[in-house]
């Protein structure tokens, strides 16, 4: 079976009274090099695009399929999708999950009716476990990219934003395995061929790009980033044509980056993003597309971030947008110097939020010691500032 527009249209009708046709918001807060827009799927229902596929593949079961019950595995999102789906037809749901996956995406498949089984190691792992209980048991596997119907799911998102915005340049778009940028790539250039659709992964799960820079699928040896919703080792076959036919290019983002992009999202717009959705907003504002001048749509595909990591990750974009900063100085110990240090900060506007003071210091002078300040700054530049008013003012940096 091929993925037409026709399968896209009657996943649309299939799925109109399930989910949530999501917002585009304009993001006019949000410095860029273009004119931004996000498509807020991080609103849906689940907390992510994924119930678009998993209940259209459902909805296309038989009753005897159903009596037989369905698995899945997921990192978190398809796995809250298949549940709700399952339970809502019907049928009993089995869903695998990577030791990794958050504990609140967890207890939120449970919630939604789904029998959890976790499995040590990352969603290539929970997948293994996942095919061979569908052998044992007889389930129907619902794959989380690699399969038409799910990918006509995930393909209603292209047709809605050539519904809210038909006159876009480009739809960037998150990439794991596959699925969701090839319904959206699928049904973007077939309403708009001079629309261009690019795919973001984070450096640390670039198994699509790998793959399609080679000419061939394989496999990662391991993934490491916390954007857990798109950290796999190996995209699907099916995803992969899609992928070499209809998207223009595929880049790669630090998790510093999307750590940047999260905090983006939550200060300009009010939107929480996992670091899997904010992907796309963080190729835009680190410039790894051209997309300069163009009508621009991300869409942030979840919203399911584990309250446990997102101070860390806050942390991680303030450094990397220069919001916080660390500098050491070494200074005589000797009275009245930590009041001329304090001076120099107050008067340049920042925040000092810790000092650390180490007179223990090998190869400094027997009288000296350092000094070392965490401080909350405006940008790069005011931390420029900061440095050259300690240096003009005689005090060695670090």
């Amino acid at each position: 079976m091929e993925l037409t527009l026709d399968r896209v249209y009657q996943a649309a009708h299939v799925l109109k009274p399930v989910i949530n046709r999501t917002d585009l918001v304009h993001a006019t807060r949000i410095e860029a090099d273009c004119d931004l827009y996000l498509k807020t799927e991080n609103l849906q229902n689940t907390g992510s695009f994924k119930i678009r596929g998993a209940y259209f593949k459902i909805s296309t079961l038989s009753e005897e399929d159903k009596k037989k019950g369905v698995v899945a595995c997921s990192a978190g999102n398809h796995a809250q999708g298949v549940a709700l789906a399952a339970t809502k037809a019907g049928t009993k749901s089995t869903i695998f999950l990577p030791a990794i996956a958050p504990i609140s995406k967890v207890e939120a498949t449970r919630n939604y009716g789904a029998e959890v089984r976790m499995i040590d190691g990352v969603y290539d792992d929970a997948y293994n476990a996942a095919v061979e209980y569908q052998k044992e048991s007889g389930a129907v596997f619902i794959h989380p990219f690699n399969d038409i119907d799910v990918m006509a799911g995930q393909g209603t998102i292209g047709m809605e934003i050539m519904e809210q915005l038909e006159d876009a340049d480009a739809v960037v778009v998150p990439v794991g395995g596959g699925g969701l940028i090839s319904g959206v790539s699928f049904v973007v250039k077939k309403l708009n061929p001079k629309c261009k659709v690019y795919g973001v992964q984070a450096q640390g799960a670039a198994s699509m790009v790998q793959a399609v820079a080679d000419k061939k699928l394989e496999s990662l040896e391991e993934v490491h980033t916390f954007a857990d919703g798109i950290a796999v080792k190996s995209p699907g076959n099916l995803s992969y044509e899609m992928v070499r036919e209809y998207v223009d290019e595929l880049v790669t983002v630090s998790d510093d980056e999307i750590a940047a992009a999260i905090l983006t999202l939550m200060e300009k717009q009010k939107i929480v993003s996992e670091g899997a959705g904010a992907v796309s907003v963080a190729a835009v504002l680190f410039n790894k597309l051209p997309l300069k001048g163009k009508k621009v749509v991300c869409i942030i595909s979840g919203g399911n971030i584990d309250v446990n990591i997102l101070s860390r990750v806050i942390s991680r974009g303030l450094l990397k947008t220069g919001r916080k900063a660390s500098l050491t100085l070494s200074l005589l110990d000797k009275p009245g110097q930590l009041e001329e240090v304090s001076r120099i900060i107050a008067e340049l506007g920042a925040n000092v939020t810790k000092v650390d003071h180490n007179m223990n210091v090998e190869d400094s002078d027997i009288n000296g010691c350092y000094l070392t300040l965490r401080i909350e700054t405006r940008n790069f530049a005011h931390i420029e500032e900061i440095k050259k008013r300690f240096r003009e003012e005689g005090f060695s940096l670090v």
